[in-house]
C-alpha cells in the first residue's frame, strides 16, 4: 500500500473570497452554490451554520453572514501560488481541488528524513503564503491521509497513521465519510453504521449487493485503498524578465534590449514545439510604478512582433513626454523620451498554442500572409491604432453594431450579437453605414417637413428628401417604417428616434432617422 501525504487548507473557498475581496478577514462567511452553503468560516461555525444547509437556516441562524456565490476559477486561481511553493519543495503533487493537495510520501520522507519531517516542510511553506492554517494527514491510501489530515487540530496539525494500522484508524468513522449519501442510507438501514462495519462484510457480496462503486468503497473502508496518484505536471516556466541597470529612458534602448529578451522567448517556445498567440507585458519605472498590457496576435509572436509591442505600449508613455523629446532636441534621432526611466521588463505568453496548427498549408498561404505582413508593417511605422479592423457586435443602432479595433487585437465584445435586441432594425441591414450621419429634410408632396407624432404616425407620406445643406431633392418612390427606439425612457438619458426606409426614384434604397426634429440620412442599402 502506498504510503500518502495529504495537504489540506481548512475552509479554502472562504480564504480564496476573503483574499478577493469579497468579505472581511474574521467575518462570517459562507459560500453558497444552489442556496446551499458549500463552506463557511469558523465565524459562521461559531453561529451555528454548517456545510450543507440551506441558504434561508443559515441566515437565520447568523443574520450578519455574509454570503459569497462560489467560484471554483477563484479558487483554483489563487491556490495556484500555494502549489507553485509546494512544488518547490517536492514533485509529483495531485491537485485533488483548491485546498486539497496529495503527494506520495515515499520521496519527501526519504529526503527530509522522515514523514514528520517532511510534513513540516511543506506545511511552512504553505504557511509563508500567509495562509494561517494548514494541517496534514500521512496514511496509507489518498482516502487514509484526507481523514486523518481532516482530522489533526491547529494543536496538532500534523496526524501520522503508522503503516498497516490504517484499516483500525478508519474502522470508528461513519459510512457517510464515504461520500455516498445513498450508500450511507441504505447501510444504516442495514445495521452498518461504521466503516469497521462496513469492512467487515464480505467482498463478494458487497459487489453483487451494491455493483462496482460499492466495492471500490467497501476497499476504501479496509483501507485496501488502490487509487493511484495522477501527479500534476507543472506548466512550464515562459516568463521572461530583463532588468535594466542602469535604467533606461528612451524607446530605441529599450527595443534594443528587449531584442535579446524576445528572441530568447521565441526559441524557448520553438523548442516546446509551441507558439505564442497572446503575451503579456509589464514595465517597472525607477519609481517602482508597474504598468502592463496583454497583447493578441491573429497568428503567433515572432520576435521582431514582441519588439513592436514593446515599442507601441511606451508610445503611451511617450506622448506625454513631449517636453522632454523638445528638450533633448540635438537626440531627437534616438527615439522620444519617455517619463520615467524603466528598470524592468516582463514578458509573459498568456496563450500558447502547438506549432503544428500554426504551419504553413502544403501549398503555402501566400496571399494571407502577404496581407499580415503588409499591415503589420505598416503598424510598425504608424503605431497600433494606424490599422483597424470592422468587427460585428450587438445593439439596437447600427453605430452600436460596428466596431473598430487594432489589427490583431480581439474584439471586446460589450454587446454579444447573440442576444435579443429589441426595437433593433429588422433584416436585411444596409450595407454602408456613413462615419457620421447627414442631416437631411424630408417633405410631403405639399414641400412641409414629415414630423412623427407619439402614435408613430406620419404627418404626412414622405415625397423626397435632400441633404438639410441644399441640393438636389431625391423623389421618394416607395418607403417603409417608421421603425420606432426609445432606450432608457426612465433616465435623463432618454434616447427616443424613428428610422425610415425609403427607395429613392433611382431604386436606391436609404435608412433616414427622425431624433427629436431633425432627420438624418444614416445608412444606404447597396
Amino acid at each position: 500500500m502506498q504510503r500518502t501525504l495529504v495537504l489540506w487548507v481548512p475552509d479554502w473557498p472562504v480564504i480564496a473570497a476573503v483574499r478577493e475581496g469579497l468579505a472581511r478577514e474574521g467575518a462570517p462567511v459562507a459560500v453558497m452554490a444552489a442556496n446551499r452553503v458549500v463552506a463557511c468560516s469558523p465565524a459562521a461555525r461559531s453561529e451555528g451554520v454548517r456545510a450543507g444547509q440551506r441558504r434561508r437556516e443559515a441566515q437565520s441562524l447568523c443574520t450578519s453572514l455574509v454570503v459569497v456565490a462560489v467560484d471554483e476559477g477563484r479558487d483554483h486561481r489563487l491556490f495556484a501560488p500555494l502549489i507553485d511553493a509546494v512544488e518547490a519543495l517536492v514533485a509529483g503533487v495531485q491537485v485533488v481541488r483548491p485546498g486539497l493537495l496529495a503527494i506520495a510520501a515515499r520521496g519527501p520522507a526519504g529526503y527530509y528524513g522522515g514523514e514528520r519531517a517532511a510534513a513540516i516542510a511543506l506545511r511552512g511553506a504553505v504557511l509563508a503564503e500567509a495562509v494561517h492554517d494548514v494541517r496534514i494527514g500521512v496514511a496509507d491510501g489518498p482516502f487514509a491521509a484526507e481523514l486523518a489530515a481532516r482530522t489533526a487540530s491547529p494543536a496538532e496539525p500534523v496526524r501520522i497513521v503508522a503503516a498497516e494500522a490504517s484499516a483500525s484508524f478508519l474502522a470508528e468513522f461513519s459510512v457517510t465519510t464515504l461520500g455516498d449519501p445513498e450508500l450511507a442510507t441504505l447501510l444504516g438501514r442495514l445495521g452498518v453504521r461504521t466503516l469497521g462495519d462496513f469492512a467487515a462484510l464480505p467482498a463478494d457480496a458487497v459487489r453483487d449487493r451494491f455493483g462496482a462503486a460499492g466495492a471500490h468503497r467497501h476497499a476504501l473502508a479496509g483501507a485496501a485503498d488502490a487509487t493511484v496518484l495522477v501527479p500534476r505536471t507543472p506548466p512550464p516556466d515562459l516568463e521572461r524578465v530583463l532588468e535594466l541597470e542602469p535604467p533606461l529612458d528612451r524607446v530605441d534602448q529599450l527595443a534594443f534590449a528587449v531584442r535579446q529578451l524576445a528572441d530568447e522567448l521565441v526559441e524557448t517556445l520553438t523548442s516546446r514545439l509551441l507558439v505564442a498567440t497572446a503575451i503579456r507585458i509589464g514595465f517597472r519605472d525607477e519609481h517602482g510604478t508597474e504598468t502592463e498590457r496583454a497583447w493578441l496576435h491573429p497568428r503567433s509572436f515572432r520576435a521582431s512582433e514582441i519588439v513592436d509591442r514593446v515599442r507601441w505600449q511606451l508610445s503611451g508613455e511617450t506622448r506625454t513626454a513631449g517636453a522632454l523629446g523638445s528638450v533633448r532636441a540635438p537626440e531627437a534621432d534616438r527615439g522620444p523620451g519617455l517619463r520615467s526611466a524603466i528598470t524592468r521588463v516582463r514578458i509573459v505568453p498568456e496563450s500558447v498554442d502547438d506549432l503544428a496548427h500554426h504551419e504553413p498549408g502544403l501549398w503555402g498561404t501566400a496571399p494571407d500572409e502577404r496581407v499580415h505582413h503588409a499591415l503589420s508593417r505598416v503598424q510598425s511605422l504608424l503605431g497600433h491604432d494606424a490599422v483597424l479592423t470592422a468587427q460585428r457586435g450587438g445593439g439596437r443602432t447600427l453605430a452600436e453594431r460596428t466596431m473598430l479595433v487594432p489589427w490583431g487585437d480581439r474584439a471586446v465584445i460589450t454587446r454579444p450579437r447573440d442576444r435579443p435586441w429589441p426595437g433593433a432594425l429588422p433584416l436585411p441591414a444596409p450595407a454602408t453605414v456613413f462615419p457620421s450621419r447627414h442631416a437631411v429634410t424630408v417633405v410631403d408632396a405639399h414641400g412641409a417637413i414629415v414630423s412623427i407624432d407619439d402614435r408613430m404616425r406620419l404627418s404626412a407620406a414622405p415625397a423626397g428628401f435632400a441633404p438639410a445643406a441644399g441640393g438636389t431633392t431625391r423623389p421618394v418612390a416607395s418607403w417603409a417604417g417608421p421603425w420606432p427606439l426609445d432606450e432608457q425612457w426612465w433616465s435623463i438619458r432618454r434616447r427616443r428616434l424613428h428610422r425610415l426606409q425609403v427607395v429613392d426614384a433611382a431604386g436606391v434604397a436609404w435608412l433616414l432617422v427622425l431624433e427629436g426634429t431633425s432627420w438624418w440620412a444614416e445608412a444606404r442599402y447597396d
